[in-house]
């Protein structure tokens, strides 16, 4: 009987150490599978946020506070970063009609201010010199009225000089050996291209001449809002300490890079305070509309997506995925999540969510209160049906 009872102990000793070697025996010690958590290797991806039920004392603890999902008008006051731009149209660009050298320069530094008719340059230009000598020939042997001498004076206004510059050639006789450049409008000298001797021709950009007495100012409106933008609609500029009222006076039609659009405003700058770089704000009014409207603080946004927690019963707050649309003041349009009527959190969002995604990803939770599921819903599948953050 003892040794019949050695052979089967010793039988299961063996059976037992093979199961180790397979590895089945660790599966036998594993704890039973959490029927809410997702296996690895399932098709289902794992939900980035679960149901969380909180009492009465937790709620009050955190600051939970409900409000009612409503249907009102939407303000529309887009608040977007703006930049003061040069008007384009008050750009000069002086530039040599004819190939030379820079003999003299009037203006040295970029950033002074010069006024119109202003002298930028002077140019000694071989070409510009013998036109003006072929000139004063062509008056002395067919007098002044002939055709010959009209087309001497054009061809010396093609050069850039000026009609006292040219009578006073004629008056003496003498060929100017250069010829002067000047300011074609008020404004600062914003860029000079060349210096004192360098050789030139009509491709080289010798300055840059700003008028500043009337700047732009560029607004990017974010890619989801562009619709709404209207030209002539108007708006409050703010930059820096000035507060100024304009209209849209322009609508890029195409997106920048970072998929904003670029709505430009014009303003006059007389004082000048108003200078290229400074950077604030346009409200811009669009128009007034009816829209589902949350609190600001109702939406947990996570960059790629927002979710807002819904109350279906006492205690139990669902996370749902939202798009929001207008958001302005303590005001957020919801475009598709919600219906009218629903119940969700607008205070203490943020302690929730990090408690929904804590629970998420398997950890105990901080609130001591049991993992709500929406009636129905299959295991490792997210409350409100969506998956990604």
């Amino acid at each position: 009987m003892k040794a019949n009872l050695k052979t089967a102990l010793g039988f299961v000793a063996g059976a037992l150490a093979a199961l180790a070697v397979v590895g089945v025996w660790p599966a036998l010690r594993k704890p039973a599978p959490d029927p809410n958590a997702t296996s690895i290797g399932t098709t289902a991806a794992p939900a980035s946020r679960v149901a969380v039920e909180v009492t009465g004392a937790q709620a009050r603890n955190i600051g939970l506070k409900l409000t009612r999902v409503t249907k009102g008008p939407v303000n529309e006051d887009l608040q977007v970063v703006a930049t003061v731009v040069p008007d384009e149209s008050r750009i000069s660009h002086i530039h040599a009609r004819a190939s030379g050298w820079i003999e003299k320069l009037y203006v040295p530094n970029t950033g002074e201010m010069v006024n119109r008719g202003q002298p930028i340059a002077d140019l000694f230009s071989q070409e510009v010199y013998s036109s003006q000598l072929d000139h004063l020939s062509a008056r002395a042997f067919t007098g002044p009225a002939s055709a010959v001498v009209a087309s001497g004076r054009a061809r010396l206004e093609f050069f850039g000089m000026r009609e006292s510059d040219i009578q006073a050639i004629e008056k003496t006789g003498k060929a100017r050996r250069v010829i002067t450049l000047y300011a074609p409008a008020s404004g600062i000298l914003a860029h000079r291209g060349a210096t004192v001797g360098t050789s030139v021709d009509p491709s080289t950009e010798i300055a840059i001449v700003l008028d500043l007495s009337r700047v732009w100012v560029i607004a990017e409106v974010p890619e989801r809002s562009a619709s709404l933008i209207r030209k002539g609609m108007p708006a409050r500029i703010q930059l820096g300490g000035f507060s100024r009222q304009a209209a849209v006076e322009f609508i890029d039609p195409m997106l920048s890079e970072t998929r904003s659009l670029k709505v430009r405003f014009s303003l006059p700058n007389a004082d000048g305070s108003l200078r290229p770089g400074m950077y604030g704000t346009a409200a811009i009014s669009t128009a007034r509309r009816s829209a589902l409207t949350v609190p600001r603080d109702a939406v947990a946004d996570t960059g790629a997506a927002q979710y807002v927690y819904v109350q279906p019963s006492a205690g139990v707050y669902l996370p749902r995925q939202v798009r929001v649309g207008v958001v302005s003041g303590e005001s957020a349009e919801i475009v598709d999540g919600l219906v009218e009527g629903e119940m969700v959190v607008a205070s203490g969002v943020f302690l929730l969510d990090s408690e929904s995604r804590l629970r998420a990803s398997g950890g105990q939770g901080t609130s001591h209160g049991s993992h709500g599921k929406e009636r129905g819903q299959p295991p490792g599948q997210p409350p409100g049906g969506h998956s990604h953050d």
